[in-house]
Formats: structure tokens, sequence, C-alpha cells
């Protein structure tokens, strides 16, 4: 497995890894959602990783800090699952003290995520458009626990014209339905005990608004049952799967979007309607 610290080993590294290169962009603290997308980039060729905390996506109010870092253990576990490449730039190679340029993004960044946290999804555009200018990949995973990202970029990709494949790889999960995420280990014994309640009333309202039961009142009892297990919602939502645009009825390919804190850990999830 290579590894890629300056832009100049990135380049040699990249020069002998073919066309059909896979990107499956991380900020490390690695689990086996982060390793699904490396087994689904594997199939279509080889495959490169990157790690990058990337600061311009945390706002002033959160605690860039605080994110979980275990360098080691991540490239161990990359290599066991057959990476070619992994790219650990420090942060002044991604953003050289000369750099003017982000990357504004509306549409689908403009709610949600984009609505509680200003400036996240700009950070995110901008750092991965970063990366397939640097990787140049033919295609990038990402999980669809991250579903408003997948679409943000998809949209950024599009717009711009840039020629990669973006491929959502469905997320997963623990036995008990929690999905997998770097910041669940900050959960404390009975906020973990307390987190799948959120999947089980995504499950519930899906299926009930698949069934033609009223949007507004499913969502409704889902807000409660959230809250009844302990945790506090901050949004809860039946959205147009592309456009992210909250949506009254089942009229097109939808989605289940929902963001809740448990403890001082923010837990996002989703699920298809």
């Amino acid at each position: 497995m290579l590894i890629a610290r300056t832009l100049s080993e990135l380049r040699d590294a990249r020069a002998g890894l073919g066309l059909e290169l896979g990107l499956v962009p991380t900020m490390g603290a690695l689990h086996e959602g982060h390793l699904a997308l490396v087994s689904a980039a594997r199939v279509a060729g080889r495959v490169a990783a990157s790690i990058f905390v990337n600061p311009l996506q945390f706002g002033p109010t959160e605690d860039l800090a605080r994110y979980p870092r275990d360098e080691a253990g991540d490239l161990a576990k990359l290599e066991a699952s057959g990476c070619d490449l992994v790219w650990l730039p420090h942060v002044s190679e991604m953003y050289p003290p000369d750099g003017a340029s982000t990357i504004t993004v509306g549409g689908p960044a403009t709610l949600w995520e984009g609505a509680l946290r200003p400036g996240h999804f700009t950070g995110v555009a901008t750092v991965v458009a970063k990366l397939f200018g640097q990787v140049r990949p033919r295609a990038a995973y990402f999980g669809e626990k991250d579903w408003q990202q997948i679409q943000v970029i998809s949209r950024m990709v599009a717009d711009l014209l840039l020629p990669v494949e973006i491929v959502p790889v469905p997320t997963v999960r623990e036995q008990d339905g929690l999905a997998l995420s770097s910041r669940n280990r900050f959960l404390s014994a009975e906020n973990r005990a307390a987190a799948p309640a959120l999947y089980s009333a995504l499950r519930r309202a899906a299926q009930a608004i698949a069934e033609s039961a009223p949007v507004v009142a499913t969502l409704a009892t889902a807000n409660a049952e959230i809250s009844a297990a302990g945790m506090q919602p901050e949004y809860l939502a039946l959205v147009d799967a592309q456009s992210l645009e909250p949506i009254e009825a089942l009229t097109r390919t939808a989605r289940l979007i929902t963001a809740a804190r448990a403890g001082s850990v923010r837990l996002l999830d989703n699920v298809a309607v």
C-alpha cells in the first residue's frame, strides 16, 4: 500500500494506478462503514483513500480538536482491506497560505445541515473538489448515512462538469440498527442504549408513510418516540431525495432524514421511503 503525504509524493504514487481508480474520502477514525466503501470501490478497480480532518467544514462552536484520530489504526485497516493508496495531506498542503478560492454551494446545501451549520457545505464541497483534482479518480464512494452530503457533492459535480462518478453505498449499521459513525465512541452507556431508537422511529415512520399515513402526524409521532428515548430531535423531515426540499405527500422519490442529539453526540440518519 502506497502512502503519500505531499503532492509530489501523490503524483508519483498516482502515476502507476491507472485510470480506473476509486476514491474513498474520509476524515479518519475508520470503522466498518468506511471499509465497506473501500470494498465497493475495489469491485471497479484500484482504490485510493484520503484521510484528512478538514478544518473548513467545522463551525466556530464545533470542536475540531476533539474529532477522533487514529492514523496507525486507520492505515492498518486500509492495508488489510486492500487499499492501494492513502493520501494523508497536512493542512498546509491542502490549504496553502496563498490559497484564495472556495466553492459556494446552493440547492440541496441550503436546508437542514446547511441551515444549522453555516459554512459546513462550503467546507465539504471545497475539500472534495480539491481531492478530486489531486487524486483524479474515476469514481468516488460515499456512505448514505450522510445523505445530504451526497446530494450536495452530486450537484457540485454536475454543475462544474467534473469527470467523477459519485457512488452512494448503503449505510452500515450495528446489530441494533445504530448507523456506524466515528463519533459513536463518544456516546455514554446510557445514550448508546437509547441511540437505536432513532433508526427504529425512522423505519416505522417510513413504513407508515408508504402505506399512506398522513405525513405531518406520522412525523410528529416519530419525533415523540425519539424524544421519549431521551434524545433531542433537531429535525425530522420527509424530503425529495435529490433536492432535499420538504414534501408533504409521497409523490416522488423521497427520503426521511433526521438529526438528533444523544447527550453531547449529534446523530444523523435517514431511510428511503
